[in-house]
């Protein structure tokens, strides 16, 4: 008979769990084969129903057996999955830019959304923006690398007007200046042709591919208040993760 041994630190699911995925680890029970049964495992274990479905909820979520109501439960594998994890402290670390780049405006103007404007950012037909719609380039080199439509509630239009504009993300002014808090972000990434406007600034021919970014920020009461639309030009910008794998259940 196999007895769990408990230890202060893990609650009681989860070190039965740790002792069911070494048995299964060990092949006690090979991949293919099915699990003992639930009044087998709570006898051998001294555990009870509860405490061993939450322990077996832990061995599916790891990948290492299958479960159908009605049948046995097989095992699958005798390794768990590695899942990979990102930590983010703050929007900046979601989509930024370097700092030896800067923005130029060639767009500033307000607006009321049409269609195909509602479409793009999601924000409601006739509703009051301001666009800033400018190049991004390199310090050094003055090489253009995006294209950016960034759209703004109106009330922040005057962050334009200052000197650090051209370096710092909108929404970093947005916080700074305005106090808006970010709750919650939105990133879609998707390929898409430049237009002929777009693509006389980025020294393309119409049409040509661009990775395109939208950013949506949401305030505490989750309202939208900026979006930014972001082309791309193939060769012009690479965007780099960095994953951790986690053992963390």
């Amino acid at each position: 008979m196999d007895y769990l041994k408990l230890t202060e630190r893990l609650p009681l699911y989860k070190s039965l769990a740790n002792t069911l995925e070494q048995r299964i680890y060990n092949g006690d029970w090979p991949v293919g084969s099915a699990l003992p049964t639930e009044a087998d495992l709570c006898k051998n274990f001294q555990a009870s129903r509860h405490t061993l479905r939450h322990a077996l909820q832990i061995l599916e979520t790891n990948g290492l057996i299958f479960r159908r109501q009605g049948a046995p439960t097989q095992i699958i594998s005798r390794k768990k999955l590695r899942r990979f994890t990102q930590s983010f402290n703050s929007p900046v670390d979601i989509l930024s830019y370097p700092r030896d780049t800067y923005r130029v405006n060639l767009v500033e103007e307000y607006i009321e959304l049409d269609q195909a404007q509602s479409d793009a950012i999601s924000g409601p037909v006739g509703s009051s923006w301001y666009h800033i719609g400018g190049i991004r380039k390199r310090l050094e080199t003055e090489e253009i690398i995006a294209w950016s439509d960034i759209y703004i509630l109106p009330q922040f239009a005057a962050l334009t007007t200052d000197p650090e504009h051209p370096q710092v993300m909108v929404f970093e002014q947005i916080e700074k200046k305005y106090g808006a808090r970010i709750e919650r972000a939105e990133l879609d990434v998707y390929v898409l042709g430049a237009t002929p406007i777009i693509a006389e600034h980025l020294k393309l021919k119409s049409g040509d591919p661009c990775l395109v970014i939208i950013r949506r920020y949401f305030d505490d009461q989750d309202k939208l208040f900026e979006v930014t639309m972001t082309y791309h030009p193939e060769g012009k910008y690479v965007y780099s993760m960095e994953f951790r794998a986690s053992t963390e259940v």
